[in-house]
């Protein structure tokens, strides 16, 4: 399983949940999607432990199957797509979330998260 890690699911596997680590322990490869590593930094400078926190990600990254998911030029008509897609249902949702769907269509990814805005988008696999 590929799976594209969202923001709040990283959270999760630091905190130690269960579930969570499972899914990463058994993953063949644990993608990061910019956004979310850009998610993380900024709530780095805004806490207490961002030293600390920037330590860990590092770590994480340096696993053998991490590695970080950076937009192209293909990812824009991805994101154009679904962008589409979500205003004819009247579904917006957050831009950042929005970029990290467009990356898991892309690269035909399981996205790891728990946000139920991606529920509008059925044709993501998600796990």
């Amino acid at each position: 399983m590929r799976i594209a890690l969202d923001t709040n699911r990283y959270v999760d596997f630091c905190r130690g949940d269960p579930r969570t680590v499972e899914v990463l322990r058994t993953a063949e490869a644990i993608l990061l999607p910019f956004v979310a590593m850009a998610e993380l930094r900024a709530g780095f400078r805004i806490g207490s432990r961002g030293a600390e926190n920037e330590k860990t990600l590092a770590r994480f990254l340096n696993g053998p199957r991490v590695r970080v998911l950076y937009a192209d030029e293909q990812t824009t008509h991805h994101y154009a797509r679904l962008f589409f897609q979500l205003s004819t249902q009247g579904a917006p949702i957050p831009t950042n979330d929005l970029w990290i769907a467009a990356l898991v269509a892309q690269h035909d990814l399981i996205l790891f998260d728990r946000d139920r805005h991606f529920d509008h988008l059925p044709q993501l696999a998600r796990c």
